[in-house]
């Protein structure tokens, strides 16, 4: 008895999910950003590293 398609199964499905995770909390960030600068612009500028130049 052969286990291996399962456990592959297992761990893409896994690997699936926590991509599609991460891709929707970096979506979500994203949009509360622009939502964030549309209320108060000054906000991201005060966090935002400066270039010296």
């Amino acid at each position: 008895m052969n286990h291996l398609p399962y456990i592959a199964a297992a761990y893409g499905l896994t690997l699936a999910v926590a991509v599609g995770f991460s891709l929707a909390a970096w979506i979500r960030m994203t949009r509360a950003r622009r939502r964030l600068d549309a209320v108060d612009p000054r906000a991201r500028a005060a966090t935002s590293p400066r270039v010296a130049g």
